[in-house]
């Protein structure tokens, strides 16, 4: 059984607050986890869903899974370096104030180990298709020439009239 990794370090928010959404994810299918977090309401929901949008595309690109066949396995949450700030108190003092961050990992696995995407003769026929006509178009668009002078019609200019004394 292959399983996907997908890290994202230094997240600038306290580790506290990312485990009550990670929680939540934890062991439901990919795709059920991805809707749940894009409606999920909370400030790590955005930041988590971009990882998992990675970990799915590793599976799906690196290692050839389906995406339907992945869920959850592990995701959890470290605690980061903090980073030191002082905020002044009265008196002359000075209170220390603490930055979090998080170290978040996630690990992805198939519910049905083995079961890989494969391409059909058709799809892939069509895609060597379709990379020939793009090169095909990309000479035809290097040796067009422009052969308009002058303004061109249908462009709103009036960036003249606004900025001279008398307009011409």
């Amino acid at each position: 059984m292959t399983e996907v990794t997908a890290k994202l370090n230094r997240l600038r928010i306290a580790p506290r607050k990312v485990r009550a959404v990670v929680n939540l994810v934890k062991g439901k299918s990919a795709v059920d986890a991805l809707n749940q977090l894009e409606v999920f309401i909370r400030k790590p929901a955005d930041n988590l869903r971009k990882l998992l949008n990675s970990a799915i595309a590793n599976a799906e690109n690196s290692f050839g899974m389906v995406r339907d066949n992945l869920y959850v396995k592990k995701f959890f949450v470290n605690e980061g370096i903090k980073l030191k700030r002082f905020r002044a108190k009265g008196f002359g003092r000075a209170e220390p104030i603490q930055k979090k961050t998080s170290h978040v990992t996630i690990v992805l696995d198939e519910r049905v180990p083995g079961l890989k995407r494969s391409k059909t003769k058709e799809q892939d026929a069509k895609h060597k298709e379709e990379l020939s006509t793009e090169a095909h178009h990309a000479e035809e668009k290097k040796h067009e020439i422009k052969r308009e002078i002058g303004s061109k019609k249908g462009v709103f200019n009036m960036g003249r009239k606004l900025f001279q004394r008398k307009s011409v």
